[in-house]
């Protein structure tokens, strides 16, 4: 099972950076921090390792946005992510 200690964060065009991960099951996952995030801290320029909470999205395999019906939530991302919250989150979308 892949856990946020997987995941390979790339440098996104906003300053910020992303991991995405495409399951099995041809759900995917973003994980983002940055200024434009919501992270902690928000700020650009950082490693994946200086950041303690991340911002999720979900996508089904249509590739809309999902994480509001996994996560019972009313928004398309949820913020401020901690790496188990995280490592739980892709245990959901394996399982859908």
């Amino acid at each position: 099972m892949i856990q946020f200690k997987d995941l390979k964060f790339k440098n996104t065009n906003f300053g910020g950076i992303n991991a995405q991960h495409l399951f099995d099951n041809n759900w995917k996952i973003s994980v983002a921090a940055g200024k434009m995030a919501y992270s902690t801290p928000r700020e650009d320029g950082l490693d994946s390792a200086q950041f303690s909470a991340f911002e999720v999205a979900i996508f089904n395999p249509e590739g809309h946005f999902a994480t509001s019906e996994v996560l019972q939530i009313d928004d398309d991302v949820v913020g401020w992510c901690g790496r188990d919250d995280i490592d739980n989150i892709m245990a959901m979308v394996a399982d859908q």
